[in-house]
């Protein structure tokens, strides 16, 4: 059985340990997973597998009872997916991008990856603070399939 769990929380030390800890003594196994910091909170996420007969509401109050998780908004359902990721998933390019921040900056990146028919395999941007406002800073890894450079 797989399952895709994610987890949104206050962040802090331990929870990605807590977490993988706690899945691994219940014998599962990770595929793909993920962690982020956004601002004060944490994102976790991942697909874990299971041996048959595992369940939702199980997983669900087992990793609810961590105190490393301790008020995070828990979320496991059915993964209905392949694990293997197809070729479009694999990292071709690296798109870095920094400057002053405005509303909608990361839309329009985005709007023109896809005029280059580029699939966006991962995206992470921060926002810091500086004497005249914000910055912003995005990196997507992306996938520029053969021929699409042309």
């Amino acid at each position: 059985d797989k399952f895709l769990i994610s987890i949104i929380g206050l962040d802090r030390v331990g929870v990605v340990s807590g977490v993988t800890g706690y899945l691994f003594e219940t014998g599962a196994n990770l595929a793909d997973s993920a962690f982020a910091v956004l601002g004060e909170g944490f994102e976790f996420s991942c697909i874990a597998e299971f041996s048959a007969g595992a369940d939702e509401e199980e997983i669900t109050a087992g990793l609810a009872a961590l105190e490393a998780v301790a008020g995070a908004r828990i979320t496991v359902s059915r993964f209905p997916f392949a694990l293997a990721r197809g070729e479009s998933a694999t990292i071709t390019h690296v798109v870095n991008i920094s400057g002053g921040d405005r509303p909608g900056l990361v839309a329009r990146i985005s709007e023109v990856l896809v005029e280059y028919g580029a699939n966006i395999v991962r995206m992470s941007s921060k926002r810091t603070a500086t004497e005249d406002g914000y910055d912003y800073r995005t990196r997507f890894a992306i996938n520029l399939g053969e021929g699409r450079l042309a």
